[in-house]
């Protein structure tokens, strides 16, 4: 749920990048992160293991203007990839506003893609929330490798009920900030009503 601090006329919203170990979530934070003004980010916080892998989460929070009078600040995260930090994936996801949930485009991570998508709906439950309600995009990452699955396929696979689906390729941008922008819209959206 949006945070609304009434005294310092600021609302802040929460959005959960979630998906398979190396699908990108990662990937696009940090190139949104390099791509923002400086004036309008914080500074982003990661953790990582040795081998350069999310452990916890990424945070970045950015600015992006004001509604009703209010600052609007969004909070993006990733969970660890990871099964068995399962734990972290559903802490991070509690008080989520909104999920982009970034599916692999690899033929070879095609099932991986699934067994995320359910453990996304199942954590998401055990924090009170549902796919059905809250904002929610599909982001199909690496589009530009050999051996991807066709865009209609894993459409069918993964898209839960006519979200906004974008293909990317995060290392260098392409679908990166349409994605964010169409889940914070959604986020926004929900709050005006």
């Amino acid at each position: 749920m949006a945070f609304i601090n009434h005294s310092a006329k600021e609302i802040n919203c929460k959005l959960v990048y979630y998906g398979p170990g190396l699908c990108g979530k990662t990937t696009n934070l940090q190139y949104i992160y390099n791509k923002t003004n400086p004036d309008l980010k914080g500074k982003m916080i990661s953790l990582a293991t040795e081998t350069d892998r999310t452990l916890y989460f990424d945070f970045l929070p950015l600015n992006l203007g004001t509604i009703h009078g209010f600052k609007v600040r969004f909070q993006l995260y990733t969970v660890p990839g990871q099964v068995f930090y399962n734990a972290s994936r559903k802490l991070i996801l509690k008080g989520a506003d909104g999920v982009v949930f970034v599916a692999d485009s690899q033929d070879a991570r095609y099932e991986a893609n699934i067994e995320s998508m359910v453990n996304l709906r199942e954590n998401l439950e055990e924090n009170n929330l549902k796919l059905e309600a809250i904002p929610y995009v599909l982001q199909l990452n690496k589009r530009d490798l050999p051996n991807v699955t066709p865009v209609d396929e894993l459409t069918e696979a993964l898209r839960f009920k006519g979200e906004p689906v974008f293909e990317s390729v995060a290392t260098v941008g392409t679908g990166v900030f349409e994605t964010l922008k169409s889940c914070a819209k959604q986020v926004l959206n929900k709050l005006g009503r």
